[in-house]
């Protein structure tokens, strides 16, 4: 069979899916425009600042616009703000203090997160005197409520953190309908902290996010889905105003909170990013369901299975060996608009345990909005897919990527 023959079965296969994906397209365009004609955006929004930035319109209108998008009280949106991993750390530094407890319900955040939680003598977490519990997830990869009850029960937390996205685990994404129905067990065990998301690769996925069903706050890239792929950099903190305020005086110092900030460069991209989110997700959750059912016919395991609709854009795609992994990785780089000649090598990525290997022939630098794929050199051999700003792209990759593997 060929490539051609596999993506044709594969697209009738996913028909379901692909219409149910642009519903929610549809869905989340409809909000985000209505989030711009609330706040009035005008061009006067999109210009250059300077210096403190005091009074600075775009600034605080985009976090607005935001706030509005995630059903959130406010909203943090700024170039300053340099990943989701610095997003996530502003995040719990602003909240938690010496000699309080988090628990982290999700099993063990992503690699670079360990060294904010449980490095030593970086200042981390640790450092501080703030402990970090983790309860690992149950054999079907989902949340262990017996034991979130337990915990809750027996030891006094400031903070409940949740990972959506699976960084490099094998299991599926948390859905918003998961991550609410956890909430809503969290406060009914008396929980009065703060429950916070890392909600990185889950934006416009469905059509509400995690702020709208129990959590205080959520925190993300914008060089992933909510920038749309044209956010040439920043990140994001939404939620309740007393979280955030917290986190604004340690994005920038107590005294100030977030009255100061300017971006010489001005705020254009970062809202056509915002508004063309909804559906350049779209283009990267159908991508993913493609490659998914046709891998899963050559006989590969993927996470999620090919005839679940995903609750993040990255999609897992297990192998046997690590030239069948880094092959893969090397298919997608040869399929980039970008640096499509370069061959990958894993190398020792600032923040990871293990090499990791990357595929980002992007526009902007590392973006997991456009298709890309990553992946450690450790066993089980995995690859971690993701993005694509059109799904006509993401289609040309497969084909190439079949024909490898074929």
């Amino acid at each position: 069979m060929t490539a051609e023959e596999i993506i044709e079965r594969a697209e009738a296969r996913q028909k379901r899916l692909f219409d149910r994906t642009d519903e929610i397209a549809l869905f989340n365009q409809e909000k985000v425009l209505s989030a711009f004609r609330q706040e009035q955006i005008a061009m006067r929004h999109f210009m250059q600042t300077n210096g403190y930035g005091y009074g600075d319109e775009g600034r605080d209108a985009l976090g607005r616009v935001f706030a509005r998008c995630c059903g959130a009280e406010g909203a943090i949106v700024s170039p300053a703000i340099l990943s989701g991993t610095h997003a996530i750390s502003i995040a719990l530094f602003g909240v938690l203090r010496p000699n309080e407890r988090a628990l982290c319900i999700t099993g063990a955040p992503y690699d670079t997160l360990r060294g904010v939680i449980g490095g030593e003598g970086v200042g981390s977490l640790k450092d501080f005197g703030i402990n970090f519990d983790i309860i690992e997830l149950n054999g079907g990869g989902k949340i262990d409520t017996d034991k979130v009850v337990t915990a809750l029960e027996t030891n006094d937390y400031k903070m409940v953190y949740i990972q959506r996205s699976r960084g490099y685990e094998l299991r599926d994404a948390f859905s918003v309908e998961e991550i609410g129905a956890v909430c809503a067990l969290v406060r009914k065990c008396g929980f009065q902290g703060c429950i916070f998301v890392d909600n990185c690769y889950g934006e416009f996925v469905e059509e509400k996010e995690p702020t709208e069903v129990g959590a205080d706050l959520i925190a993300g890239s914008l060089i992933k889905n909510p920038g749309g792929g044209l956010a040439p950099t920043g990140g994001y903190i939404a939620g309740k105003e007393k979280y955030l305020k917290l986190a604004e005086g340690r994005l920038t110092a107590p005294s100030v909170g977030a009255e100061v900030g300017s971006y010489a460069f001005g705020y254009r991209l970062f809202y056509e990013g915002l508004f063309l989110a909804p559906h350049s997700v779209a283009q990267a959750i159908k991508g993913g369901l493609l490659l998914g059912a046709c891998l899963e016919e050559l006989g590969y395991e993927t996470f999620p299975k090919a005839d679940i609709l995903p609750s993040d854009i990255t999609r897992a795609v297990r192998f046997d060996t690590e030239k069948q992994l880094t092959d893969f990785i090397e298919s997608v780089q040869e399929c980039s608009p970008v640096d499509a000649f370069v061959r990958p090598e894993a190398w020792d990525m600032p923040g990871y345990d293990d090499k990791v290997i990357m595929a980002a022939g992007t526009f902007v630098s590392g973006a997991t909005s456009e298709l890309s794929a990553d992946a450690p050199i450790r066993k089980p051999y995995t690859a971690y897919f993701q993005g694509g700003l059109t799904y006509e792209h993401v289609k040309i990759a497969c084909k190439r990527i079949l024909n490898k593997l074929i």
